[in-house]
């Protein structure tokens, strides 16, 4: 198995693309510290990795509050002893519309949500990583961060920002023995997508399907492919990579473990700027 006897931290991991990587993680063999708002349906994927025969904690948690953050962090050391592999993948997706009709406390909410509470759970768990000399990082990026979707600032914003942030982590722990990367998913259906297609017809707003991304096909993949990537980036297959967005939808992951030397020599998966040529 490939991360047998990891210790993981998931938030975001009551439903889709969390709750898929938490049992992918947990068919390979990942201890499993479990967080989300919503404690029954945590308890739901904690009595499923039972069921698997793998170990699992739920830890109710709120990415905004510093207290619930450090708690996530506290509760996986005192149940597995150490913390090996983060994945930060709870997140919103904030008003739909044009930007001067957001309304203000929304908009701000989403950058909390997306990418302070990243920053918030990296805080509290990269110390854990600090002392026990490695682990990895996985920051889910979102489809937003690599395209530019009309009407959708708040979340465009916060997901390009989770790309910077793990670039900047990437570059602060590269001698620690700790990755830190992105994973972008692409646009996947998940009840969140349901909410966004949802808020957009309410709004009048041009959304991502007029833009020629489609939901798992052309600008997604699976629901088991995100899981299946969140699992080669926790796995020793992506040692050496450090601070890049690899995505689920467009990327060979499969097969980049031998060209990662390389991919680490330039800038590809970074975020740079494309000269004007």
């Amino acid at each position: 198995m490939k991360l047998d006897g990891r210790v993981a931290v998931i938030t975001g991991a009551g439903r889709g693309i969390g709750r898929a990587i938490a049992l992918a993680y947990a068919r390979e063999g990942a201890r499993l510290a479990l967080a989300a708002r919503s404690e029954p349906e945590l308890e739901q994927i904690v009595a499923a990795v039972a069921e698997m025969g793998g170990q699992a904690i739920a830890v109710p948690t709120d990415v905004t509050d510093p207290a619930h953050t450090e708690r996530l962090a506290g509760a996986a050391v005192e149940r597995f002893g150490r913390i090996d592999l983060l994945v930060n993948n709870a997140g919103i997706s904030g008003p739909i519309g044009p930007l001067q009709d957001n309304g203000i406390a929304e908009w701000v909410d989403t950058i909390t949500v997306n990418l302070t509470g990243t920053f918030l759970v990296c805080r509290a768990v990269i110390p854990v990583m600090l002392g026990q000399g490695g682990g990895k990082i996985i920051n889910l990026s979102g489809a937003g961060a690599a395209n530019a979707w009309s009407n959708m600032s708040a979340y465009c914003s916060s997901k390009v920002a989770v790309v910077r942030l793990t670039e900047v982590l990437a570059q602060e722990l590269s001698d620690k023995g700790i990755a830190v990367n992105a994973l972008g998913p692409g646009s996947v259906h998940t009840t969140m997508w349901d909410k966004m297609t949802e808020d957009a017809a309410q709004a009048g707003a041009t959304f991502i399907h007029e833009t020629g991304l489609r939901v798992t096909s052309g600008g997604g993949a699976s629901i088991d492919e995100c899981a299946e990537l969140a699992v080669w980036l926790a796995s020793d297959e992506s040692a050496g990579l450090t601070g890049r967005l690899i995505s689920a939808a467009t990327d060979d992951f499969r097969a980049l473990g031998p060209r990662i030397a390389g991919l680490m020599a330039g800038d590809g998966g970074t975020l740079r700027r494309v000269g004007l040529g």
